[in-house]
């Protein structure tokens, strides 16, 4: 099977009208309204892609939405014939609720809903603030296969993979009015991580977060500005209470700092008022899912 691209990513907002503003008159990421079955929802054009916004009580989704990342629609021009050949191999297909899309059993895919749908040709998206998606993140339990299924199975290209990793280290001192002072470092002792795996879909990467050590809870202190152990609760916490799945977007921004300011200075609630490192050297900053009714994104700014 070869690799797809991403036709959109379905959001879902208790507040479009605090996600729209954010996503057009903020980022500047070009916007036009699109009949999804009976309804006419929010578009943002964003690289070779699209951000939807739906209401958690939108048919198109079925019932029991919650707000974040609904689901991704991989672009195929011919949706039925590519499920057969899905079917062929194992996977089991249904139709989605309007036109020719196709839905994939999650069970199936890690977690991850998946839909096949034509593209909506709407361009290419950009903006002074926003360049593209960078990666969609996941919440996983189980990154290996996570791979088996999307590099093995759909045709992702593995980009790589690594881990996240925050350390303690004690230092002793032994100090001697003859001798003077000797310092000695303990070995590093892990407090908490993730293992990570990035595969390439379109223009953008399926970023896998897989707790390193089922036995570290993480924590999560809301609001606070956030580090690895943080991350690391954000996604145990998903995990338990919702099973694996899609947990956040990540958009890709010349200038972090710029980018945070400018939406803090509009009044937008911030979790990272400044970058902060991140995967692939990258910095990185959330903003309060509150502020996008219930979406949870973050810029990235990386060569």
């Amino acid at each position: 099977m070869h690799g797809f691209g991403l036709a959109y990513i379905a959001l879902v907002s208790k507040d479009i009208a605090a996600a729209a503003r954010v996503f057009g008159d903020l980022l500047g990421l070009p916007r036009q309204d699109v009949a999804f079955g009976p309804r006419t929802v929010p578009v943002f054009a964003i690289g070779d892609t699209a951000l939807v916004l739906f209401s958690p009580d939108d048919p198109l989704l079925g019932e029991g939405a919650r707000p974040g990342v609904h689901h991704i629609a991989l672009a195929d021009t011919d949706p039925l014939k590519t499920a057969g050949t899905l079917r062929d191999v194992g996977f089991r297909t249904m139709p989605a609720p309007f036109g020719d899309a196709v839905e994939l059993d999650p069970a199936q895919t890690v977690g991850v809903r998946l839909r096949l749908a034509p593209p909506l040709a709407l361009g290419v998206g950009r903006s002074p603030h926003i360049e593209r998606i960078d990666h969609i993140g996941i919440a996983s339990a189980d990154n290996q296969a996570a791979i088996v299924i999307f590099a093995g199975q759909l045709g992702c290209l593995s980009e790589s993979q690594q881990t996240d990793m925050e350390v303690r280290i004690a230092v002793e001192s032994f100090t001697s009015d003859r001798y003077g002072v000797v310092y000695h470092s303990r070995p590093p002792v892990p407090v908490g991580g993730l293992r990570v795996a990035f595969l390439t879909t379109g223009d953008c990467e399926l970023e896998f977060l897989q707790n390193c050590d089922p036995n570290q809870a993480g924590q999560v202190q809301r609001g606070s500005a956030g580090d690895t152990r943080q991350d690391q609760g954000a996604i145990a916490r998903f995990v338990a209470s919702r099973g694996p799945g899609l947990h956040h977007i990540a958009l890709k921004t010349p200038d972090i700092d710029a980018t945070l300011a400018r939406l803090d200075q509009a009044g937008v609630r911030l979790i990272d008022h400044k970058g902060r490192p991140g995967s692939r050297r990258a910095r990185i900053g959330f903003v309060h899912p509150d502020a996008m009714g219930g979406v949870l994104i973050h810029f990235v700014e990386r060569d």
